[in-house]
């Protein structure tokens, strides 16, 4: 990796939403996990929102997550799909616009997160569709979230709008011990690399890793950052790491709510958090776990104004 890169000032993301609009006492129960906020309680989704504004982040992600036929099922998401997601779409908007944050359009894993075993590339492209045509009005960028494999990738560019508007690309990895060699893997056990260069092919103006222990991130910047410049793409790295403990591939999607560790609170996540930047990320935030107090100090001391 080249010691002369050029420094972009970070982008600080939002936290974890599912795990803030729970701390505020909102609706919680599986399977619909934080869609039940969106459908009872959706001003403490704007709450949440602004929670995180306040605590300093540059960017706001819908909060559609789960919002989609595994936690709702098929026939709510057929006849209420379109319009939670909009009204998703409209709170963050309502909320960046008083803070001078941008918004990202929340592609979320159809199928559960961590498990690349469950996609149906055939039965996602319309409710990808669905999904992306009443996000399209709120949101300034498209982010692909918890993606396990590259079939996803593929997928996901297809149902995005053929519009202007940049497309970052989100994995999730494979927890515990990482393979130095390779610089560790997506969830499905292919190479960070091999998923770097497919959403540089399929638009990625950066790619992230999320929702993954922090101690498998900093190898994986590494690995993206050194298969960018191979590739001779224009592309920013980024981290949002959650803080739960390792995830078993055969875990069975939101059927509980996981721990959270000791150890991340914000000043842990906070060292975290350097590290990625020292190696070259320049987009960071939390996911499951990581609250406004964690982003308003990657704010304070990692963002020079």
């Amino acid at each position: 990796m080249t010691k002369h890169r050029i420094r972009q000032e970070l982008t600080i993301l939002d936290g974890g939403m599912g795990r803030e609009i729970l701390r505020m006492g909102a609706p919680f129960g599986q399977p619909e996990w934080s869609a039940l906020c969106l459908m009872k309680t959706p001003h403490l989704v704007k709450r949440a929102h602004e929670s995180f504004a306040q605590a300093g982040c540059h960017v706001l992600t819908t909060s559609n997550y789960a919002v989609v036929p595994f936690h709702i099922g098929k026939d709510r998401f057929d006849n209420e799909g379109t319009g939670l997601t909009r009204l998703a779409g409209q709170l963050a908007r309502e909320v960046a616009a008083v803070h001078d944050c941008r918004v990202a359009g929340s592609i979320p894993p159809l199928y559960g997160s961590y498990r690349p075993d469950l996609f149906n590339p055939e039965g996602a492209q319309l409710p990808l569709q669905k999904i992306t045509a009443a996000l399209e009005p709120f949101v300034d960028f498209w982010l692909g979230e918890t993606i396990s494999s590259i079939a996803e990738v593929e997928v996901i560019a297809k149902a995005l709008p053929k519009d202007n508007r940049e497309r970052w690309y989100s994995f999730t990895l494979q927890d515990g011990l990482v393979d130095l060699v390779h610089g560790g893997c997506l969830r499905s056990g292919e190479l960070i690399k091999d998923g770097v260069a497919a959403a540089v092919d399929h638009g990625a103006s950066a790619v992230l890793f999320n929702c993954s222990q922090p101690e498998v991130m900093a190898p994986a910047v590494e690995t993206a950052v050194q298969q960018a410049q191979k590739l001779g793409a224009k592309l920013r790295v980024g981290v949002y790491a959650n803080a739960f403990p390792p995830m078993p591939k055969d875990s069975q999607a939101n059927s509980s709510l996981s721990e959270i560790r000791d150890d991340l609170d914000p000043n842990g996540y906070l060292q975290f958090a350097g590290a990625w930047k020292d190696l070259g990320a320049t987009i960071i935030g939390g996911c499951c776990g990581i609250g406004p107090e964690h982003i308003k100090l990657l704010r304070q001391n990692l963002v020079s104004t």
